[in-house]
């Protein structure tokens, strides 16, 4: 799990860094402000949960279940989360008006990170 962590969040560090950049310069002048705003969340949390993959590494027990879980629910919390909110800030550049369904799915992977945050948590505390 330590090097899979390593590898996972060091690849959606570098996706981290290129949607970032790739706003504050491909898209400033497309999106609106408050589009911009909702790209930017996206990649501030994006970039939180990169580093918490990355904390998974360093467990003593890193095949434990728990950790297992932690590395599944940040991953999918980043492409259920961040991923409908970049989807969603580029719905008029795109031209598909239909990616607002998913609008409810920026929510789910809110809870997928509060679930990862949470068995993160009780790993920590399980372990020795």
């Amino acid at each position: 799990m330590s090097k899979s962590a390593i590898i996972t969040g060091a690849l959606l560090g570098a996706i981290a860094v290129i949607t970032g950049a790739f706003g504050a310069h491909g898209l400033k002048a497309i999106l609106t402000t408050t589009q911009l705003e909702t790209w930017h969340t996206a990649v501030q949390y994006h970039f939180y949960h990169v580093f918490a993959i990355l904390f998974l590494s360093t467990f003593k027990n890193k095949e434990s279940k728990l950790i297992f879980a932690s590395y599944w629910l940040f991953l999918l919390g980043i492409v259920f989360f961040c991923g409908s909110l970049y989807l969603l800030s580029c719905i008029q550049v795109l031209g598909w008006p239909w990616l607002r369904i998913m609008g409810p799915i920026t929510p789910v992977g809110g809870l997928l990170f509060i679930a990862g945050w949470i068995t993160l948590a009780i790993a920590a505390v399980k372990e020795r």
